[in-house]
């Protein structure tokens, strides 16, 4: 049985030596050549004309959504800076609008505070001044009074001293002495 089994691998590696490996014969390497350059164009053709078109495309697409994008955005940022510029032009504007209503109040404030203060000096010069004249009527009164009384006790002490004295010369006296 062993030397049964050596001849057939001994059969099966002539049969190999002598048949070879088809790429590595000679005789063939034409045709091999051949239908190498014919896969290779068919390769070629269908690449460029199937294939790479449709990457092209592709690519193509994407570049312009891209662009898109990019120009959209740059659309958006503008009209944000256009909005912000608004949005600090108005906030100047109600500053500056709040600061002359401010100062417009400020100063009608200070105008009915004049007007006010105004009247009240009209006021109080006008009590004053009647303060006044009842000053004076009470000191004319007073006077007139002290004069009466300052009569009536001369008369009472010339009486009370047992003169007799009249009216005229008394009054005359009593004058004299409040004047000076």
């Amino acid at each position: 049985m062993a030397t049964e089994t050596h001849d057939a691998v001994e059969g099966a590696a002539h049969a190999a030596e002598s048949a070879g490996m088809p790429q590595l014969d000679f005789s063939t390497w034409g045709n091999q050549i051949f239908w190498l350059i014919v896969t290779l164009v068919v390769i070629y053709l269908i690449l460029s004309k199937v294939a790479l078109p449709r990457v092209g495309a592709v690519l193509a697409d994407r570049a312009g959504t891209i662009a898109n994008n990019i120009a959209a955005a740059d659309e958006l940022k503008q009209k944000a800076r256009d909005a912000e510029a608004a949005y600090e032009k108005a906030l100047a504007d109600a500053r500056a609008e709040a600061a002359a209503i401010v100062e417009a109040t400020r100063a009608e404030a200070s105008e009915k505070l004049k007007a006010a203060t105004a009247k009240a000096d009209e006021q109080i010069a006008a009590k004053a001044a009647e303060s006044e004249a009842a000053i004076a009527e009470i000191r004319a009164g007073a006077l007139e009074a002290a004069e009466t009384v300052a009569r009536d006790a001369a008369a009472e002490i010339v009486s009370a001293l047992g003169f007799a004295a009249k009216d005229d010369e008394i009054a005359g006296a009593v004058s004299s002495r409040l004047k000076g």
